[in-house]
């Protein structure tokens, strides 16, 4: 018996997103990379896979592509039970926070003064993030229970490749921000003229406060409002 904390069905139609999405989506489950991963979550989910996060989509169904004005990109969901909740980097409420959204918090904290949210709840869950305006997009929306990086190459990629382009594409300037060498990887589909683009290592623990370009200490968060800010006044 399915569980509401993992994915129940394989069709999109039960992962609702918001309407600006919804023509990319569709054209990318009409195609034939995305009827194989449509397949291929069906085989997962027969088999008795336990598969995270109930809602692949939620990125985009709290972040509609007009309201996007940060992105951050992630690699793939977290593999344990209760974590993901469909959004780069957050956890569900109350799950005690991973490594690297600890390391997260400590850089807003040391670059804006912003303290991390109270523990156990809101604790990890970046859901007011995502709902103001910063889209958490994971490069692969699937994975089974304790196998990172289980269903990467799958199919999702060239879904949130699109989904990357799409904002780089849009008619207002956002801030991308890329952290580690996946992320960064994804640099060559944005349009580096028009936004903003900041990089450094991943937030792990693993490389945060390594060169080239340690996590903490990057000042990403300060970056990104003094931009936005200038462009506010320039429009």
């Amino acid at each position: 018996m399915s569980r509401p904390d993992q994915l129940s069905s394989s069709n999109p139609a039960d992962w609702p997103v918001a309407p600006g999405w919804q023509p990319l989506v569709d054209e990318f489950f009409g195609s034939a990379v995305g009827q194989k991963l449509q397949d291929f979550l069906r085989e997962r989910l027969d088999a008795g896979a336990v598969i995270f996060p109930p809602q692949p989509l939620r990125a985009l169904e709290l972040t509609p592509p007009e309201d996007v004005r940060v992105v951050i990109l992630g690699q793939d969901p977290y593999h344990g039970r209760g974590q993901a909740e469909g959004l780069a980097f957050s956890v569900a409420p109350g799950v005690a926070l991973p490594p690297s959204l600890r390391n997260i918090f400590k850089e807003l904290q040391r670059d804006l003064g912003t303290a991390p949210p109270p523990f156990p709840n809101p604790g990890g869950s970046l859901v007011k993030w995502a709902t103001h305006g910063v889209l958490l997009l994971n490069t692969c929306l699937t994975v089974e229970e304790a196998q990172p990086a289980s269903h990467s190459g799958r199919g999702w990629e060239v879904l949130t490749d699109a989904v990357i382009q799409h904002v780089s594409n849009g008619a207002k300037p956002v801030v991308f921000m890329l952290w580690g060498s996946h992320a960064q990887s994804k640099r060559a589909l944005i349009d580096v003229r028009r936004h903003k683009v900041l990089m450094s290592n991943h937030p792990s623990p693993l490389s945060a406060q390594r060169p080239p370009v340690p996590f903490i200490g990057c000042g990403h968060f300060g970056e990104a409002r003094a931009w936005r800010e200038a462009q506010r006044s320039e429009g």
